[in-house]
């Protein structure tokens, strides 16, 4: 056999074995994204229905359960969270409601590559528009009215905890259809100065009630901070450092939110504080792990938040004033929504 027939032979024998493990992994994805399809023992009942944001008594959510219903947006009895649940058919990777406006971040799988958006939805979850995202989805918030929605997403790197990651955070009015597709574009005061820097990063907006103001956080140099918006002005100024996600309060008095605590491992740095506004002062809650979520005000003296579990994370509540001990309300759930 000749050189030339010897490196053809193994040019080909090594396309064969590539052309096999590709497809054994394409196989083995499959297969693994079927198993999640199939209702798995001592999971939440879960049945298709009829779903609104038109019920004060009911929690609507994201089901994490494993059978048909996986990822929809899913309602459940406020009083009875553990008891049966009723899917909308509707998939979204995050989701948020208030005031009968939701929005939805979905994921469109193509043929190669997953794209990603941004649907708003009205109180029958049924579509009014959507928006092409330019990442990977991490947080959303509806203000109290449901005329803003916004939404963050990771456009380089996926996690919070290290430093090799970008975000881009957009403002949507759902009345108008005017979107603010980076809050990079804005003016920020630092410390009550202008400050620009090239790494700036946003993520997780949280509206105060006038349709104007919001909070989120900014990073930069390595730094994080709490950030007060402003719409009209656009310009964000700081308030305070390491803060991140914040969540307001119904009554906009305190923001819960993660600081990165000392003494954490750094894959799991977060501890749950609320912060008073007019004091800038603040405590920690009584969850004492490490949560990677933006908390949700079940009420004002409330805090929702999620941690993994079997199915994928579960759904815990602690107190605002930093009293008792956190406790499971519900198993298989995430981003809840008190509409």
């Amino acid at each position: 056999m000749t050189r030339l027939r010897t490196r053809l032979l193994v040019l080909l024998c090594a396309s064969a074995v590539l052309a096999v493990v590709a497809t054994a992994s394409v196989l083995h994805a499959a297969d693994r994204s079927g198993a999640r399809d199939v209702a798995k023992p001592g999971g939440p009942a879960v049945t298709a229905g009829r779903v609104t944001l038109t019920d004060e008594h009911r929690i609507v959510f994201r089901n994490m359960a494993w059978g048909p219903h996986r990822d929809e947006v899913t309602t459940v009895d406020a009083g009875a969270p553990g008891g049966a649940r009723t899917a909308s058919g509707v998939k979204c990777l995050r989701f948020y409601a208030a005031s009968g406006t939701a929005v939805c971040l979905q994921a469109v799988h193509g043929t190669l590559t997953d794209t990603y958006r941004a649907t708003i939805l009205d109180r029958r979850l049924k579509e009014r528009a959507h928006y092409a995202l330019p990442g990977i989805p991490s947080r959303a918030r509806v203000s109290p009215s449901g005329r803003l929605a916004a939404w963050t997403v990771f456009v380089g790197g996926d996690s919070y905890a290290g430093t090799n990651f970008s975000t881009r955070a957009a403002i949507l009015d759902t009345r108008t259809g005017d979107l603010v597709p980076t809050l990079e574009d804005f003016a920020i005061l630092k410390d009550g100065r202008p400050y620009r820097a090239a790494d700036v990063n946003f993520w997780g907006v949280t509206f105060d009630a006038d349709d104007r103001h919001f909070y989120a956080t900014l990073a930069t140099q390595g730094h994080t901070y709490l950030v007060r918006g402003d719409l009209r002005t656009r310009t964000v100024t700081t308030l305070r450092t390491n803060v991140e996600c914040p969540s307001l309060s119904p009554d906009g008095s305190r923001i819960a939110y993660k600081r990165r605590d000392e003494g954490l491992p750094s894959d799991a740095p977060w501890r749950l504080h609320v912060l008073d506004l007019r004091t800038l002062a603040d405590h920690p809650l009584a969850e004492s792990r490490s949560v990677d979520d933006q908390a949700v005000w079940k009420d004002d003296t409330t805090v929702t938040y999620a941690l993994p579990g079997d199915f994928g994370a579960d759904l815990y509540e602690a107190a605002a004033d930093g009293s008792g001990h956190p406790r499971r309300v519900m198993t298989a759930a995430v981003s809840p929504a008190y509409p």
